[in-house]
Order: C-alpha cells, then sequence, then structure tokens
C-alpha cells in the first residue's frame, strides 16, 4: 500500500507540473509597469468558420473558450473573430498587418505549401508574408531560439509622423521606444516595445484610412485595472469611444478608445480564460 499511495502520489504531482506548464507558454505576457500587455486581433470576417479553419489548421492556434467567447489561443495573443461585411483589408489602413515568428519555419514553410496557402516572400528564406481569407496578410519570420512553436511578434503601423505615434504609444501604454532589425531588407525599424509584442512604425507618404470596420477592425490591449486605466487616460485628454462594460461573458470588462491616426483599440480586463 505504501509504495501504491507513492505512486499515486507522485503521478498526482506530474499531472499537475504539467497542467501549469502546458498553458505558461500560450498565456499572455505579463503586463509592463503600466499594467498593459497585448491581449488580442480583433478581425471583422465575412466567413467566420473560414477564418477559424485558417487560424487552427494552418497557423497552429487553438480554440479556447471564455464563457460564450471564443478565442483562437497563440502564445502571447488571441485572435478573436465576428461576423461582418468588412469595408476593405487592412491594407490601406494605418495598421497594415502583424506578425508571427516560428521556431521552425522550414517545417512550417513545407506545411503551407503543401495546403496551397498563398505565399508572398522576395527573396529571404526566413521572412515573409501568408496571406488568409478577408485580405488578411500577416508577416511570418523564423526564430530558432523561441521556447514555442510560434509566438506573436509585431503589430505594423504605417503612420506620416513616425515620432509622433512612437511619443503617443510610449505615454498612453508605457511602450519602449527603441529600434528593431528590419526582417524584409536591411536596416532597423523604429518601434516600442509592449510586453507580448513589438509595435513596430514604418513612414506612410500620406494619411492612411482608419481601421474601423476593415477586417482587422482593431486591436486589443489587456490592462490589469480598466476602470483606473481608463481614467487616467481620461485625464491626459483621451475621449472613450465606449466606457467600461462587462462583456457578454459577464467577467471581462472591454472598453474602446481610437489613437489620433485611427487604429481602433479595444482595451480589456481579464481576457484570458
Amino acid at each position: 500500500m505504501k509504495n501504491t499511495h507513492m505512486n499515486i502520489r507522485t503521478l498526482i504531482l506530474l499531472a499537475a507540473a504539467a497542467f501549469l506548464a502546458v498553458p505558461a507558454s500560450a498565456q499572455l505576457a505579463a503586463p509592463n509597469d503600466a499594467g498593459v500587455r497585448i491581449g488580442h486581433m480583433h478581425l471583422f470576417v465575412k466567413d467566420v468558420d473560414a477564418q477559424k479553419k485558417f487560424w487552427t489548421e494552418t497557423m497552429g492556434g487553438t480554440v479556447v473558450m471564455n464563457g460564450p467567447l471564443l478565442l483562437i489561443q497563440f502564445p502571447g495573443i488571441y485572435i478573436m473573430l465576428r461576423q461582418a461585411d468588412p469595408t476593405g483589408p487592412p491594407a490601406g489602413s494605418i495598421v497594415d498587418h502583424f506578425g508571427f515568428a516560428w521556431k521552425d519555419l522550414p517545417t512550417q514553410l513545407a506545411k503551407w505549401k503543401a495546403q496551397g496557402a498563398e505565399i508572398e516572400q522576395t527573396g529571404n528564406p526566413n521572412q515573409g508574408y501568408i496571406h488568409g481569407p478577408d485580405g488578411i496578410r500577416i508577416e511570418f519570420f523564423g526564430d530558432p531560439s523561441l521556447p514555442t512553436a510560434v509566438a506573436m511578434n509585431h503589430v505594423h503601423f504605417y503612420p506620416v509622423d513616425i515620432p509622433a505615434m512612437q511619443a503617443w504609444y510610449a505615454k498612453m501604454f508605457g511602450g519602449v521606444p527603441g529600434k528593431r532589425q528590419r526582417q524584409s531588407s536591411p536596416g532597423l525599424v523604429d518601434c516600442d516595445d509592449i510586453p507580448g509584442a513589438n509595435l513596430s512604425f514604418s513612414q506612410a507618404k500620406t494619411a492612411l484610412a482608419p481601421t474601423k470596420g476593415r477586417s482587422l477592425d482593431h486591436i486589443g490591449f489587456d490592462v490589469t485595472n480598466l476602470d483606473a486605466f481608463t481614467k487616467k487616460l481620461e485625464a491626459q485628454g483621451i475621449k472613450l469611444d465606449e466606457g467600461p462594460r462587462l462583456a457578454p461573458n459577464n467577467t471581462t470588462k472591454v472598453a474602446y478608445i481610437t489613437d489620433p491616426w485611427g487604429t481602433r483599440i479595444e482595451l480589456t480586463e481579464k481576457l484570458a480564460p
């Protein structure tokens, strides 16, 4: 009986360790000192089932539920889908695309090509774009140092005034200004680092369209205390599009703002299941 008890105890401990280890890689990043981390990308799509198939079977995401809220989970980010008739693709708006990194990109590329996915590359075998439904375009990189098979990498903005946008996201969300290595061509990209994602800024010649209504309707930041955070934003002159309220799951709080360049932003508290 003693040996059996010890075996059962060992199995319980191992199971508990596995339970803790598995979701850890898929959780959102720890928030910064401002209480902010990247949370989700919210897509307005014509065919929810087609998008769900793309994000799970092609991209490797996992469907999880937070009450009635359906989320497609990747390490560092959730993809959310809403049935709609988008006014256009992300291209042409202030947020052109977002990107992921893969630990084993050659294997991932082979999988995509076998599936007949639309791949866009211009000579760099370690970088390119994959096209999804509704004109969604996702940049991909290879990064063998990743601790997970895939991870959220960046959101790419195209403002006319890069320093102004970089300063705004640093002030409002605690982004850390800097530069990152460009993958598609030599050079550096201006950016702000937010836990879970890099906000990258490239030069636009003219002001681009707002995101609202397009297939990438808005980006989401998860915050530790939504009521306090929105009050802080209002004290800095930010007008809320929608004040804090409970989402349909009755546990997640949400609010909306729009940045000065037309990026619609959802702020959430307790988005993760």
